[in-house]
């Protein structure tokens, strides 16, 4: 191996640390990865021009497109009149909701970009379930799932698939049987995938997935949907002199005291005779119901917010608590609710905060945000629409009040449907259609420049941009040959077929470790180098891989659609290798199957 060869495998360990581990965001990890290429050029190859070619990557620049076009539909409130749709079909039949759950999300994920697809029916999803009696739970963790499966129906259903053709079309010089994939060539094989997921979804997926979070309509239910938050005994409360035991049964809602804080000290699970004395802090956990009501309390001032200056009965209309949930991408993350500056932002009042089923002993205040927080928050519908263009946070209900464009709703399925068509006819190159739709979209009204800007997920836009130069300076300096040898060895023993599973089997818990994007970036170079010493169909082999890097079931950090659900669902780590699991395994033997079939090896 040469200089180059160790110094790129030692920033791609490096690169693999810092994905997994995240002490910063992806992004930043990606942008690293770039400079450090540049620096190294002697060694690695990748001048400066070919260090920022990712920005001006054909892939890059299609998927930004992309979701621009999707926030253009979801400001003609399709989404809206679709839940109105679905609800009247379904009702509290969680069979039903779960069937539309699945039916929509997959299909539309084929025509826009499945990420923005369940940023897009998230709410729609979660309102449907809580309305009508089901634990969001059932239906969230499948609705990211069928996106995945749905992403993979066509070209532009998953920046994964984008990111591969590229890849493949630059590898195409050198091996003769590779080609960018066209708009519906693997159409028939995400057919069966998806066919096949949602059939595991609809059963064995249901009877897995948890259910965690309790129906917003089943008041009577005593165990509902818990946040954290943290509350101070003012000097006028009735509690103060009373033991912990005494107060709780003067209120008429259960709580959970989880925490106080003395003058400094910090005592978990406090005993129920301690005396209550003024100034002490408790961390608590409890609904939102009963939330809404020590909302009325005297004496008790919320922390991390300001005491709300009236109680929830006697606010005015356009007040209401929202609930929130932190984006990976967001520049919220890591940041404190206090130095995030969050509340003066948008002049709201967080107070409190629900991480899946964890509880937290730090000061809420000092609460490290992470990607999949869900904050409840009072604010109005202005503040309410304006968290809706914010690529920060995903607002996890439905926005009655935000003034949508539905005049234009036909113009902008039309202009989705013609870049799908124009790309699919091959009459323009996909990149060229989706920046048309979105001059046709800026030029009509359909959104605006500024609306565009703030949909767009940068953090993905620079995360593509810092991965694409790796997995070109892994060929440049011979470490996809090393790869492709060491993963060559194993035909000695094992059949073709066998050696394709193996790499949709790698490639999948490498994605479940780290993006999607790097994944494809790393291991494509190194399938088509083990295809060819193989003798093997090298297209096989790319396709083995681009479909594994889009089925990240087992883990809330493999893929986007996993984190942003994350917090809606109430999900512990555990449930999607308990529910994904299974699914992984099964796809892998039905994608190594098809591939075969329908290309050969």
């Amino acid at each position: 191996m040469t200089v180059g060869t160790y110094l790129v495998f030692l920033i791609i360990l490096v690169a693999l640390g810092l994905f997994v581990t995240e002490p910063v965001s992806v992004d930043v990890t990606a942008l690293g990865i770039m400079v450090t290429l540049m620096i190294l050029a002697p060694w690695t190859g990748i001048s400066p021009r070919a260090g920022v070619s990712g920005f001006a990557n054909p892939a890059t620049i299609t998927i930004l497109a992309m979701m621009i076009l999707s926030e253009g539909v979801r400001r003609t409130g399709v989404i809206q009149r679709l839940k109105k749709t679905v609800a009247s079909y379904t009702g509290e039949d969680v069979h039903k909701q779960l069937g539309a759950t699945v039916g929509i999300v997959g299909p539309l994920s084929g025509i826009i970009n499945n990420t923005a697809a369940v940023a897009i029916l998230l709410p729609m999803v979660s309102d449907l379930a809580h309305e009508n009696g089901t634990s969001p739970s059932k239906l969230l963790l499948p609705l990211s799932y069928a996106s995945m499966a749905g992403g993979m129906l066509t070209l532009i259903g998953t920046s994964t698939n984008l990111l591969a053709s590229d890849v493949m079309s630059r590898l195409a010089s050198d091996y003769p049987s590779l080609h960018a994939f066209s708009m519906f060539e693997f159409t028939h094989l995400g057919l069966l995938v998806f066919l096949v997921g949602a059939a595991y979804l609809l059963t064995v997926g249901y009877w897995l997935a948890p259910s965690h979070v309790t129906p917003r309509s089943e008041l009577e239910t005593a165990h509902k949907e818990e946040f954290l938050t943290e509350v101070i005994i003012g000097d006028e409360s009735t509690f103060a002199g009373l033991t912990i035991q005494e107060a709780l049964q003067q209120v008429e809602f259960e709580v959970n005291v989880t925490q106080l804080i003395r003058d400094g000290d910090h005592h978990r699970e406090p005993s129920l005779s301690r005396t209550i004395q003024s100034d002490d802090t408790f961390t608590i956990r409890l609904t939102e119901d009963a939330l809404r009501t020590l909302l009325n309390v005297e004496g008790i001032e919320f922390v991390p917010g300001d005491t709300p200056p009236e109680s929830l009965d006697t606010l005015g209309p356009e007040q209401t608590l929202v609930q929130i949930v932190i984006t990976a991408g967001s520049d919220l993350v890591g940041e404190t609710v206090e130095s995030s500056v969050f509340q003066d932002r948008y002049q709201t009042v967080v107070l409190a905060i629900r991480r899946g089923g964890e509880t937290a002993y730090e000061r809420l205040s000092e609460y490290r945000i992470r990607p999949g927080d869900m904050l409840l928050i009072e604010s109005d519908s202005d503040t309410v629409d304006r968290l809706a263009d914010d690529p920060n946070v995903i607002v996890a209900g439905e926005l009655e009040r935000q003034q949508f464009r539905s005049s234009k709703l036909p113009l902008a399925v039309g202009v989705v449907l013609s870049v799908v068509g124009l790309a699919a006819l091959g009459i323009l190159p996909v990149m060229v259609a989706a920046l048309g739709g979105v001059l046709v979209m800026f030029v009509t009204g359909i959104i605006k420049p500024a609306e565009a800007y703030d949909a767009v997920q940068w953090d993905v836009i620079f995360l593509l941009a810092g991965v694409i130069p790796l997995g070109r300076a892994l060929s440049e300096t011979g470490g996809a040959d090393l790869l492709g040898t060491l993963v060559v060895s194993t035909a000695d023993f094992l059949p073709a077929i066998a050696v394709l599973g193996l790499f949709y089997l790698l490639t999948a818990a490498m994605t479940n470790l780290i993006s999607n994007q790097a994944s494809v970036v790393l291991l494509i170079p190194v399938a088509v180098d083990a295809a060819t010493r193989l003798n093997a169909n090298a297209f096989a082999f790319v396709l083995a891989v681009t479909f594994a890097a889009s089925t990240a079931f087992m883990s809330p950090v493999g893929y986007q659609t996993n984190l942003f659900v994350y917090g809606p669902g109430g999900y512990a780590f555990s449930d999607y290798a308990r529910v994904g699991g299974p699914l992984q395994v099964i796809l892998a033997i039905v994608t190594t199957l098809g591939i075969a079939a329908f290309w050969g090896l």
